[in-house]
């Protein structure tokens, strides 16, 4: 199995309809700050590669970076922490966005089954909420709604905190892409959205990884 960059991940759930942030790379800590301006501050900074799976817990990530010159700083920082075994690699740049509801959606293969569309809370709190729900792909928009109505902790999904309740219609769709996705390309074994950040009622990708088979 080999794990697309999340470079390369995020651009084949855009394909499918799966929204995700603008993005831009840069091969240097001179073009991030480009970049980050061109974006608009603040930004998250992530170091991202073929071989780099988990980039939070190697500290590859800045987050709320403000301006040019801390984009710069951050990115030579970055830049020094990858390793021999990472591969070629490449800076991300992003738009900071926040959201008090994190969701968790992808598409697992079931050794029984086959491919299925998953979604649930995710957050600090996935693990112990452990709330999902499951659907064969293809998805249709039933299947998607009622993916939806399983979750046990439905409050989350109404206005919350300030913010008002999460888009339905944005919120399938964003289901039906993963399951369009996982049945146009026979390639694909796993997608991971996680998080799924709520942002003013709509969902969008903030981190993504597609495994696809040798």
């Amino acid at each position: 199995m080999t794990t697309l960059s999340e470079v390369r991940s995020s651009r084949l759930l855009a394909e499918y309809g799966v929204p995700v942030l603008p993005q831009r790379t840069a091969s240097g800590a001179a073009d991030a700050a480009i970049a980050a301006a061109e974006l608009g501050f603040p930004v998250v900074v992530k170091l991202c590669g073929y071989a780099i799976a988990h980039k939070t817990e190697r500290g590859l990530v800045r987050l709320n970076v403000g301006d040019e010159a801390s984009v710069q700083r951050a990115a030579e920082e970055l830049l020094a922490l990858a390793r021999s075994d990472d591969g070629p690699v490449e800076l991300l740049i992003a738009p900071m966005v926040k959201g008090s509801r994190e969701l968790i959606a992808g598409v697992h293969s079931d050794e029984q089954f086959g491919l299925c569309v998953m979604l649930g809370f995710g957050g600090i709190l996935a693990e112990a909420i452990a709330d999902v729900s499951f659907r064969l792909v293809p998805l249709d928009p039933l299947d998607a709604e009622e993916m939806i109505d399983d979750l046990r902790t439905q409050a989350l999904l109404g206005p919350f905190r300030g913010e008002p309740a999460v888009d339905r219609t944005a919120l399938v769709a964003t289901l039906l892409g993963l399951s369009r996705l996982a049945a146009s390309e026979p390639q694909v074994v796993a997608v991971d959205v996680n998080p799924l950040i709520v942002v003013d009622g709509r969902p969008v990708a903030v981190d993504a990884l597609v495994e696809i088979s040798s």
